[in-house]
């Protein structure tokens, strides 16, 4: 599930916002002020912000400019300002889309997507309730706070990741990660099953609600991959 940062200083408008976004899979976490939204940033998780211009004190331009001082996180600034010098300068300070209001919702979902896309990029990186397990980089993430994995630990729990909700016998992860061949105790799966759900724990994921023990067979991933 991918997490939005909604940002104006509207009520009426978050709440339309939301009520278009979350029957479509999206988590919205909500914010009333650019200071709001900064400090949300720079202590959890967001994979896209939807960032209004005209708000008081600090506008959508500045919250821009300050988010992308220390975060690349996609930005599509949301507004009933419509004159293409404003277009211009939001995607100049690094917006990367430009949305009017009134706008449509189906085109507003389909620009959500078109971004979410791009800032993948290709990347196989999957995410799960702000879990970040990032192929290329080698690193797993939650709410942008590394997790320290060892690499069979990687590799089982991406293993479960790229295959929600199917159920994984011991030794169909022995198999699939150490080989067919390997002589192994299934055992040893679940001391890195173990390990892996006492990090994700420590790391404030709420392990027991995804990470699942299907007894008598193995291990599955509850959920649907976003």
């Amino acid at each position: 599930m991918y997490t939005l940062l909604l940002v104006d200083d509207e009520e009426r408008m978050l709440d339309l916002l939301e009520l278009y976004l979350a029957p479509n899979g999206y988590r919205c976490v909500k914010r009333r002020s650019g200071a709001e939204a900064i400090d949300y940033l720079r202590r959890h998780h967001a994979d896209l912000v939807l960032l209004d211009v005209m708000m008081p004190e600090l506008d959508g331009w500045e919250t821009c400019r300050r988010i992308r001082s220390f975060s690349n996180v996609p930005i599509m600034m949301v507004t009933a300002r419509d004159e293409t010098a404003d277009i211009v300068q939001g995607l100049k300070i690094g917006a990367d889309d430009y949305v009017t209001k009134p706008f449509d919702e189906a085109e507003l979902l389909a620009r959500i997507e078109a971004v979410l896309r791009r800032a993948a990029g290709g990347r196989s990186a999957i995410r799960a309730a702000g879990l970040v397990w990032d192929e290329e980089e080698h690193t797993v993430r939650y709410e942008d706070k590394p997790i320290a994995l060892t690499p069979k630990e990687f590799a089982i729990l991406g293993l479960l990741l790229k295959h929600p909700n199917q159920v994984f016998s011991r030794g169909q992860i022995i198999a699939s990660l150490w080989g067919y061949l390997a002589d192994m105790e299934e055992r040893t799966v679940d001391s890195h099953m173990k390990n892996i759900r006492e990090k994700l724990r420590k790391a404030g994921f709420p392990e027991d609600e995804y990470l699942r023990t299907v007894w008598g067979i193995g291990y599955k991933w509850s959920g649907r991959k976003p």
